[in-house]
């Protein structure tokens, strides 16, 4: 047969069985195999995203236990609820796993219902402020400080490793918008412990847990925005 080639395109290994990659080589309506997209380089990205993402959720989970724990046995307000916040963006992380490589509209989605879940963590936070405030609390300045660090290590880990995608779809956009909100978190949490531990007072650990809630709807808010205009 005159001008096909019955090997399997080379672009990337994806396997694609065409004709000859040379001028001469035509496929149906005119267009040769290089005028056509065998999805090669999406896949390609779509397998990128997915492992980052996994390492994303797998180092929000294994925080979430670190940090519940320490704000639990340091009455820490400023630790529960980034802990809180370390949850809900390991969720957020599964799903946009569930995302990856789907149409706009099922990514638009699936960011909708992180955004939502986001704005949920915050009011959840809100609450136990008003609680702690109400009971009272005596936050662990030192625990506070050392934790918070640790969250902090790990949230630059995660933002560098999504700043690659930060420009993708916008379930990866959103990925990128509450990790870089989690850095912000875990730097309230540090200064806090030190205040607690300079003024011998629990109100730097209350204000710092109102600011996490604040800053969580904020981002939750701004996602639900993105995944409307996409259309959620």
């Amino acid at each position: 047969m005159q001008g096909e080639n019955a090997g399997a395109c080379g672009v990337g290994g994806c396997g694609t069985i065409g004709r000859d990659h040379g001028s001469g080589g035509q496929r149906a309506g005119g267009k040769t195999v290089s005028d056509v997209d065998c999805g090669c380089g999406h896949e390609a990205t779509a397998r990128l995203e997915r492992a980052t993402l996994r390492t994303l959720l797998l180092i929000n989970a294994a925080m979430f236990v670190v940090e519940a724990v320490a704000g639990w046995r340091g009455d820490s307000t400023g630790l529960l609820a980034d802990s809180l916040d370390m949850l809900a963006d390991a969720l957020v992380y599964g799903v946009a796993l569930f995302a990856v490589g789907a149409a706009a509209r099922r990514q638009a989605r699936a960011a909708a219902l992180s955004g939502a879940f986001q704005v949920a963590l915050g009011i959840g936070v809100v609450g136990q402020v008003a609680w702690r405030a109400a009971h009272g609390s005596e936050p662990a300045g030192p625990l506070m400080i050392a934790v918070g660090l640790a969250a902090l290590a790990a949230n630059v880990v995660c933002l560098t490793l999504i700043a690659k995608h930060r420009d993708g779809g916008v379930h990866m956009r959103a990925s990128w918008i509450f990790s870089a909100n989690d850095v912000i978190a875990n730097a309230g949490v540090i200064l806090s412990g030190v205040l607690v531990e300079l003024l011998d007072s629990r109100a730097p650990d209350l204000v710092v847990g109102l600011a996490v809630a604040a800053l969580v709807v904020r981002g939750g808010v701004r996602i639900l925005g993105e995944a409307r205009r996409e259309g959620a």
